[in-house]
């Protein structure tokens, strides 16, 4: 880009976040430089709130970060929502039988701010937490929601996402990011693009003026939104295809890397 940035926005897993769940000293330092430069670095992220908050150390003193996918904007410092776009349960439950008469074997979990719940054939593939609670998704899902999920033992994902996107038409917005066939669910029009120019509106921000680093099928909104973009060397086909720069793999700091191009920051030491 010819001009340096006046915001950063990065995706955490397969992006920023190194393989081993760990942001590298060197990532921490730039992120730490590019702030001190008055630039914000924004986390822009399918986490939930509840994973995303491992990381919250390294978003700076602005302390933002777009979650689940753009259903939240969370104030770090304030330890609070700046902005909820969820669900409604009616909506949502209309559109989870839709898919599982269009995809049968499709199981569902919710998302809000108290956690996660899940129907009891949903397999989880990370820890949960002590208090999720277990039932059939009419009882679950009976006030609005920051994400649905819908996970599938048998097909691919990327299968799983055109029939249930069929299934669901523009009800719903239905992403993945994950190597497991688990698709995520927000509201219309609730991506990560659509949050994040909000919250650069509120900023006095241009596009032409974000710099978005993303490796998955869920950032490729961001990454056709932002003036500049770049996909991770390891990311998905259809990111890398999309994005106008590609980055060093995310377990090369190639979030940093780029950025300390972008803002005359020394590289790590050798």
């Amino acid at each position: 880009m010819s001009r340096r940035p006046r915001l950063v926005a990065t995706d955490l897993d397969g992006t920023l976040v190194r393989s081993d769940g760990s942001v590298s000293a060197y990532t921490r330092e730039v992120l730490a430089a590019v702030e001190e430069q008055g630039v914000p670095v924004v986390f822009v992220t399918g986490r939930p709130l509840r994973w995303a908050e491992e990381v919250f150390e390294h978003v700076g003193s602005h302390g933002l970060a777009v979650i689940s996918n753009g259903a939240l904007v969370w104030d770090v410092a304030a330890g609070a929502p700046r902005l909820v776009r969820t669900i409604d349960p009616t909506i949502g439950l209309e559109v989870s039988r839709a898919i599982r008469e269009a995809v049968p074997g499709s199981v569902f979990a919710i998302e809000d701010l108290d956690g996660i719940a899940l129907e009891p054939s949903f397999v989880e593939r990370h820890h949960l937490p002590d208090d999720a609670r277990r039932a059939e998704l009419d009882e679950l899902f009976t006030t609005p929601v920051l994400k649905l999920l819908a996970r599938h033992e048998e097909l691919g994902p990327e299968e799983f996402w055109a029939r249930a996107e069929e299934a669901t038409g523009e009800r719903l917005v239905i992403t993945w990011s994950s190597s497991t066939s688990l698709l995520e669910i927000s509201a219309a029009g609730v991506t990560k693009a659509s949050t994040l120019a909000m919250l650069c509106e509120e900023l006095g921000i241009g596009a032409a003026d974000v710099v978005a680093f993303g490796d998955m099928p869920n950032d490729l909104p961001m990454l056709r939104w932002a003036g500049t973009s770049y996909a991770m060397a390891g990311g998905h086909p259809s990111v890398r295809e999309v994005a106008t720069h590609l980055a060093p793999d995310h377990d090369d700091d190639g979030v940093a890397r780029t950025l300390a191009a972008l803002f005359d920051l020394s590289g790590p030491a050798d």
